[in-house]
């Protein structure tokens, strides 16, 4: 039996001794005993590690869920690389890259990505867990020694390791870069002229050169941000997130640019953080998993090859060190035409319609084909930024925020009437309080509910929401409350825009088997944009595929089933996908592959295994 050592965290955001009754010191057994396991200050409680039984009484007496105590195998403590202080979160190991390979950072949020990052930057000096104390890197690099990070963190301490970074969160760019992106782009860059030209013209940032940062969109953003690293010479280059806000195309597209900067180089380095497993696999060539609990600790794995690391993240199952992270693993089936054939011959299923539309705002025109939809089903809309996707699911909401001169009256007099439940693209919070008091006024009913409760509430991990003040949650958070709030209330068609946008690899899978296990228990309908390849081709039973000029003039197709409509979009990117024999998630073949160049040659661009 392996040894363990005693982990005690205090989150100092939830803890608040000024209004609890201490009922952790005050339950705490050691205490009883007379021993100081547990001192409680005006600010912050503090626990022993040395003194604590692991009872596990003060986490549960804890009113505000603020204490957190595991046990963790004692040869991790041998790895052990930061920590934040005293009853603070824990990072073990540091991913390891390699000269001229692309090495993708997989896991959930708050489990140590930021933290690794910044030490590989060399903005954060490893302390080994002795936080009384600084280190030095020279302390770094005689801990290292004999392995590849030793000769990284060498090239740290003699400053020759030139850091680009792409920020995770590019909405704070604004605030920090002035002007417009023309300029910022030819004042910051150190590339010769003709390779900036290209990456702007690749990112799709001509048009967008004289416009102010301040007037950028979310895509642009990000487009903005990753050419911003392209254009400058550096032998480290750090990509967060690098397809938020992003579409499919423009995600592949960013994809190429780094793989084409970054492979092959032995000077320059690569890490990237990715949750969008598909685009991850196709960027990166190795893998290091993430497992942990978010705020807790966090563990980086050795380097996988991209497959095995991505299949060791979805079975939850680190087979090489025998550890668990994760009671269930995540599996892929898609919906076939077939199996749509099969349900209408054993159910009797309803069937709704809307019908043409024609939509012009602006410069902007989207004709939208009449379509059908039924019970059970989730229908995604799939298609590149300013194509109409938001405007169709608008549409369907009851013309919501739409001019109704813009709309053919003529066109909506068969539009079924049918109630309608929205969770919008962006969420701007404005309600002042709680998270439980903004679901008990506007679901309270689904709230005492026992199916919502097991399919949706508790799968959602909302109970550690419920005391947070809603103005003060972080996106992915607030995202979360947004989709239990539009699954909450009672509606025969819901609306999602995006919902996975702010959440981890691991979230986007656990909210799409919720939204898809609601629909399918509620027998209701759903229309969801998504932009995530894996859950678009999770949740869809069927596809709306968009065609046309974006901004200018595009078509919405009528929903179609999974695979042929896919099969439609894919060939219009040039792009191939092959399905995983283990747990049958989509895989983009690499450009110009034997796979990809077969499976063009007999047009299955969307493979799906016989």
């Amino acid at each position: 039996m392996s040894k363990t050592s005693r982990t005690a965290i205090v989150n100092p955001d939830r803890c608040k001794p000024e209004i609890c009754s201490q009922e952790c010191r005050r339950v705490c057994p050691v205490v009883k005993m007379g021993k100081r396991c547990i001192v409680v200050t005006k600010k912050i409680a503090m626990l022993s590690e040395t003194l604590c039984i692991g009872c596990g009484i003060c986490p549960g007496k804890c009113p505000f869920k603020a204490i957190t105590i595991i046990n963790l195998p004692s040869d991790l403590d041998e790895k052990l690389i930061y920590r934040y202080g005293r009853n603070a979160f824990k990072l073990h190991r540091l991913p390891t890259p390699r000269p001229g390979q692309i090495l993708g950072l997989l896991g959930q949020n708050g489990i140590g990505k930021s933290t690794a990052l910044r030490i590989m930057a060399g903005k954060l000096v490893p302390n080994f867990g002795n936080f009384k104390e600084e280190s030095d890197w020279e302390d770094v690099c005689e801990y290292f020694r004999g392995s590849e990070l030793q000769a990284y963190f060498k090239k740290v301490v003699e400053q020759s390791i030139v850091v680009r970074t792409k920020p995770q969160y590019v909405d704070v760019i604004p605030k920090k870069i002035p002007g417009s992106v023309g300029n910022v782009l030819m004042k910051l860059h150190s590339k010769p002229l003709p390779i900036v030209k290209d990456i702007i013209a690749k990112l799709d940032l001509v048009h967008l050169l004289k416009r102010k940062i301040k007037l950028l969109s979310g895509g642009e953003l990000q487009r903005f941000a990753c050419a911003l690293s392209m254009v400058q010479t550096g032998t480290m280059y750090m990509f967060d997130e690098p397809s938020s806000y992003l579409d499919v195309k423009q995600r592949l597209t960013v994809a190429r640019m780094i793989r084409d900067m970054i492979v092959g180089d032995h000077e320059v380095y690569s890490i990237v953080v990715e949750h969008d497993l598909a685009i991850l696999d196709y960027l990166s060539d190795f893998v290091c998993v993430l497992y942990g609990t978010p705020g807790v600790y966090g563990v980086i794995t050795f380097p996988f090859n991209v497959r095995d690391g991505i299949n060791v993240f979805l079975a939850g199952f680190i087979q090489t060190e025998n550890m668990r992270f994760r009671d269930y693993a995540i599996s892929f089936k898609m919906t076939t035409d077939t199996d749509e054939e099969e349900g209408e011959a054993s159910d009797v299923i309803r069937e709704q319609e809307y019908p043409d539309m024609r939509i012009d705002r602006d410069e902007f025109h989207l004709t939208v084909e009449a379509g059908k939809f039924r019970d059970s089903e989730i229908v995604v809309l799939i298609g590149e930024n300013g194509m109409g996707k938001t405007t169709l699911i608008r549409a369907l909401a009851g013309m919501k925020g739409l001019d109704p001169k813009e709309l053919d009256s003529d066109d909506l007099v068969d539009m079924p009437s049918l109630s309608v439940s929205m969770k919008p693209q962006k969420l701007s919070p404005s309600f002042e309080g709680t998270v439980e008091q903004l679901l008990k006024k506007r679901i309270r009913p689904a709230l005492s509910h026992a199916q919502f409760q097991t399919d949706v509430f508790k799968p959602m991990n909302m109970d550690v929401l419920m005391d947070r003040t809603v103005t003060e949650l972080s996106g992915g958070e607030l995202q979360r409350v947004a989709i239990v709030m539009a699954l909450g209330k009672p509606a025969d068609v819901y609306l999602l825009d995006e919902p996975s946008a702010y959440l981890d690899a691991e979230q986007r899978m656990i909210t799409a088997k919720v939204i898809k296990r609601f629909i399918l228990h509620s027998k209701k309908t759903a229309f969801v944009v998504e932009h995530d390849f894996l859950m678009s081709t999770y949740l869809a039973d069927r596809v709306i595929i968009y065609s046309g000029e974006p901004g200018v003039k595009c078509t919405a197709h009528a929903p179609q089933g999974l695979v042929a409509g896919m099969n439609t979009f894919l060939k219009s990117l040039d792009v191939t996908f092959r399905r995983d024999p283990t747990n049958f998630r989509p895989r983009i073949n690499k450009f110009l592959s034997q796979k990809d160049k077969e499976q063009k040659a007999t047009g299955d661009f969307f493979f799906e295994e016989k």
